[in-house]
């Protein structure tokens, strides 16, 4: 079942097409994963998604429901997590979850009990009664994490969660994330770092100049692109190039007079072919570097140009 369906939607800002015929569909349960290059179209997309900010066409529906500006009782049933952070300075840790959880009518013991859960969740605890704006870049990170789960939303969407912070908080935002999906949440993730979504994503989609320009499984995506593997040798010999060009699925390219390439889909498996070759031609190995295909190769493929570009 989905519950995210985004139906050929468009956002004009006057003759700047943000936006141009976006469709797909995120299921129930599902850890998504959305990229695009600064300006691709990225935001505006999470912006009319959270309630935010009007599509010029095209629809979105979350739970069935159709996604409009300002809409109370759908926005219960979403949390967002904006790059930039939504916190109060001035208040503690537990005086901006109680506030944010009061804005969705929460009060009384149950307001008090999922600050507690909350706060525990993303490792603020101990910090509870101390001011917001003492904290490091990593603590205020995960506490705007925390803001958005107050209200136990079905369908969480994350605007680069990880941003700027130390390893510890990163860790710990990442695998909040993954708990939270593993109970049922679905999730809408975004990130400039490829490894975060190629592990935590099943499946991806790829915005750019407004046009989701892919939207597959991972498994698919990496498929369209070919491992690497680059030996320094001495000698090449003219054998060793046959026998190596006769590896199934490889293909060969020889850079300089010390170093070959093999480009091949199964870099593990051709790795062991390789190196009983290279003991029987008595050939001595200078150098081994390898590369399986990644999400990073993919993005820069399909859209020319690195992520934060």
């Amino acid at each position: 079942m989905a519950i995210l369906e985004v139906d050929d939607l468009r956002k004009l800002y006057g003759p700047t097409v943000a936006l141009e015929g976006v469709s797909f569909q995120v299921e129930a349960g599902e850890m998504f994963g959305l990229l695009g290059p600064n300006g691709a179209g990225k935001t505006t997309l999470l912006s009319i998604l959270s309630c935010l900010l009007p599509a010029s066409g095209g629809e979105a529906r979350i739970l069935g429901r159709r996604v409009g500006v300002n809409d109370p009782e759908l926005r219960r049933q979403i949390g967002i997590v904006p790059q930039e952070l939504a916190l109060y300075g001035e208040l503690t840790a537990r005086e901006n979850l109680a506030f944010f959880g009061g804005l969705y009518g929460m009060g009384g013991a149950d307001l008090k009990q999922r600050c507690d859960e909350v706060l525990a969740a993303v490792a603020l605890s101990d910090r509870a009664e101390d001011r917001t704006e003492a904290f490091s870049g990593g603590m205020k990170r995960r506490l705007n994490l925390g803001v958005a789960l107050m209200h136990r939303p079905r369908l969480i969407m994350l605007d680069e969660p990880t941003t700027g912070v130390d390893p510890q908080s990163r860790n710990h935002i990442f695998e909040e994330v993954k708990r939270l999906n593993a109970a049922g949440v679905t999730v809408v993730y975004t990130s400039h770092y490829m490894e975060e979504v190629q592990s935590l994503c099943k499946r991806v989609g790829i915005i750019d100049h407004g046009k989701l320009i892919a939207c597959d499984d991972l498994s698919a995506l990496l498929r369209r692109f070919e491992g690497l593997i680059q030996l320094r040798l001495r000698p090449i010999t003219a054998t060793l190039r046959a026998q190596l060009e006769a590896l199934p699925g490889v293909r060969l390219s020889q850079r300089d007079e010390d170093t070959l390439e093999l480009q091949c889909a199964d870099v593990k498996g051709t790795l062991v072919r390789v190196v009983p070759l290279l003991n029987d031609q008595q050939v001595e190995l200078l150098g081994l570097e390898s590369e399986e295909p990644n999400l990073e190769r993919v993005f820069l493929h399909l859209t020319g140009r690195a992520l934060r570009d």
